[in-house]
């Protein structure tokens, strides 16, 4: 077809290489299309509104956008050449240096009459104004094609000798075709020693035809499922190994282990799935299945099946790249190849389990933390030291004493074969290990849980004691690494640090932890000999900076937040309450007024030079208007300061409403700084105590517009 006289067809690109690296394929395949598609619509050889279909399979990186032209429209290009005062002499003639300009752009001095003046800034300046021809699909192309071999995210290069065997590039793998069809014509485009073609191939052992002869850019997805037996989209095939996983494990009554970057990566690695059903020996379900389960998907990538109560069963499942008549073959290889591995693991628990927990501490002296602070084994001291001071004050001797011995042995199972083979089971593996030397439930639990909560909605832990001991491990490492000015910078943070304080926030938002922020703190800080000033101020206000993020994707306003930490809520449990409270306030019809009348009440008092008088004295209340907000006040706070102690923030902010009415009267009736010293030093001291009342939920003058 054609449009504005230009032929518009659909256009495909397909770069065929050897076996791209799975875990970076699906952002390859996007990082090509959307690069290429960019280019070809900035120089005018596709729309905006150009549909664009990427497709990635392990040997093949390919894109197909609709409506591109053969070649660019022709368009108007206006240069500025320089101010007219430098391009013309007094006579309106060229000087040596508008010619040497014009020449530049392939213009003579005829072309001086046709030149544009106009204002650039405060100077008039000369424009050239030329039609530019628009770029032909092969030189566009191969400028985008260029700029998209260019920007993909390669994790790592490679670089390999050409044919001819002088010449070498560098790329992710080896590139052997290059496909580049306009409709159903060829664009005579190169790139990495390719020269473009309307050849492919197909799936390396069940392609009915090879090579592939592409017939235009539309036919190539179906070409290649009904000729290739290759499933071209990356989300069509990743959508079909979903489907047949769920049609396997519905067929045995189970259910596939989810894990989403597990499907990625299976996806990255088979054309055209195939789904089968494998098994192993029942003994090895002995050994947790946390660890078989990891062995299976990060060794061997088959997705382990469970039954309805969530337990492993002694089936899996596999996604092949093959699909033969008889797929016996392909299931015992797979079976013979997960024996090993799954022996591995018992014979890593069994081995595990001739030592105790408690047996392993002194080695712990050996692991270093931090060259400034210490063993592995010092930090559990100093772990179990705060994790015993918080349970001492959340409930007593018993709680105390559970939380030492759990925070003394939450770090042993690091010194195990298992967690030394699979690092992920750190604390699950210590859970397991603890019940088997009989320590109990309770203890294990809380090894098992403390480094809960690892990401954003993982559970907190099951009980006080894994509480207690998770905020213990949490708080040493946020006050050591602030301590020694190992703090976060950017988008650098080895540490944690930004994940650590999150988690400190759930638990106290969360967990029912009746301790104040900064006694935390103080309490942690206990624990190192020495740290740097002012690690406490930082680290708060740190901590207040995660849990402000953490409102804001919650759905709160910035001005509830900063209304609410702006009061700096030392029990966080309560700020989610004392939002909610804010909200409510705000929808009242008197909280503008009352909220812009805080604000000025705070600048006020901002402005006083010393104290400000607790007291009123009511017979300096001499204008009816401050009287009766004294007699407002009066009845008013004792009712709000007794919800308020109660914890009930809203029916608190909403007793304060009937005070709209006395405030506004006072402001426009009473001068404040009146010329009498003892009048205005009560009227400051009424204003004072009218901002305690109302600003005890929250900083109420953060909701003035």
């Amino acid at each position: 077809m054609s449009v504005n006289n230009l032929l518009v067809e659909n256009l495909l690109v397909e770069l065929f290489v050897e076996e791209l690296p799975p875990k970076a394929l699906k952002k390859l395949g996007d990082s090509f299309a959307e690069t290429l598609s960019a280019n070809l619509q900035a120089q005018g050889l596709a729309t905006d509104a150009a549909k664009v279909t990427a497709y990635a399979s392990p040997r093949r990186l390919a894109v197909h956008i609709s409506e591109v032209a053969a070649r660019a429209a022709d368009k108007m290009v206006s240069v500025k050449l320089m101010p007219v005062t430098v391009g013309l002499d007094a006579d309106g003639k060229a000087t040596p240096a508008l010619q040497k300009r014009l020449a530049a752009l392939g213009a003579d001095a005829s072309a001086v009459a046709s030149l544009k003046r106009a204002m650039d800034g405060k100077a008039e300046a000369l424009f050239h104004d030329s039609l530019v021809k628009g770029a032909s699909l092969q030189e566009g192309l191969q400028a985008a094609l260029s700029e998209a071999i260019a920007k993909l995210p390669i994790p790592k290069v490679m670089t390999y000798q050409l044919a001819n065997g002088w010449d070498s590039v560098h790329f992710v793998r080896p590139a052997h075709g290059l496909v580049a069809l306009h409709g159903s014509e060829i664009v005579p485009v190169s790139i990495l020693g390719l020269t473009a073609r309307n050849t492919t191939q197909g799936h390396r052992f069940e392609a009915s035809v090879d090579p592939i002869v592409v017939k235009d850019a539309d036919s190539y997805a179906d070409q290649l499922k009904n000729d290739g037996a290759v499933i071209a989209s990356f989300i069509e095939r990743r959508a079909e190994i979903a489907r047949q996983l769920d049609a396997a494990a519905g067929k045995l009554n189970l259910q596939a282990v989810q894990d989403d970057a597990l499907l990625d990566e299976v996806t990255a690695l088979v054309e055209r799935p195939n789904v089968l059903v494998g098994t192993f020996e029942q003994a090895f379900l002995e050994v947790p299945q946390e660890c078989l389960i990891l062995t299976m998907k990060s060794n061997q990538k088959y997705f382990p099946l469970l039954d309805s109560q969530g337990k492993l069963t002694n089936q899996f499942l596999i996604v092949s790249n093959i699909n033969p008549a008889d797929a016996s073959a392909v299931i015992g290889g797979n079976e013979r190849v997960v024996r090993p591995r799954l022996a591995d693991a018992k014979f890593f628990f069994d081995q595990d389990r001739k030592k105790t927990l408690e047996s392993r501490l002194p080695n712990l002296d050996k692991v270093v933390y931090h060259n400034k602070l210490g063993s592995q084994g010092e930090r559990t001291q100093r772990v179990a030291a705060i994790a015993a001071s918080i349970a001492q004050q959340l409930g007593g001797d018993t709680l105390a004493a559970e939380a030492r011995q759990a925070a003394l042995l939450a770090k042993a199972d690091l010194l195990t074969d298992m967690v030394g083979e699979f690092p992920e089971l750190q604390g699950i593996m210590g859970g397991y290990y603890a019940r088997h030397n009989g320590l109990g439930d309770s203890i294990a639990n809380a090894i098992e849980d403390h480094y809960k909560p690892r990401f954003a909605g993982d559970s907190l832990p099951r009980n006080q004691v894994g509480l207690c001991v998770a905020l213990a491990d949490k708080l040493e490492t946020l006050v050591g690494m602030f301590g020694i000015g190992n703090v976060p910078t950017g988008d650098k943070d080895p540490f944690a640090l930004r994940r650590h304080a999150l988690g400190v926030v759930r638990m106290l938002s969360e967990g029912n932890v009746a301790l104040s922020l900064a006694t935390l703190i103080t309490l942690t800080a206990t624990s190192f000999n020495t740290l740097e000033a002012g690690t406490d101020t930082k680290l708060i206000d740190f901590i207040y900076d995660r849990l402000s993020g953490a409102l804001r994707e919650a759905g709160y306003s910035p001005q509830e937040i900063d209304a609410v930490l702006a009061l700096r809520p030392q029990l966080l449990g309560d700020i989610s309450s004392r939002l909610a409270a804010v909200r409510y306030f705000s929808a009242l019809a008197e909280a503008p007024a009352l909220a812009a009348a805080n604000k000025r009440v705070g600048n006020i008092l901002k402005k006083v030079e010393g104290d400000v008088n607790a007291v009123v004295d009511t017979a300096l209340l001499q204008e009816a208007a401050e009287q009766a907000l004294h007699q407002a006040l009066a009845e008013t706070k004792p009712k709000a300061d007794q919800l308020f102690e109660a914890g009930d923030y809203t029916a608190s902010l909403q007793a304060l409403a009937v005070l709209k009415a006395p405030v506004d009267a006072f402001f426009d009736h009473v001068m404040v700084n009146a010329d009498d010293a003892a009048l205005k030093a009560n009227r400051l001291a009424l204003l004072s105590q009218l901002h305690k009342a109302m600003n005890r939920v929250a900083d109420l003058s953060k909701l003035a517009a």
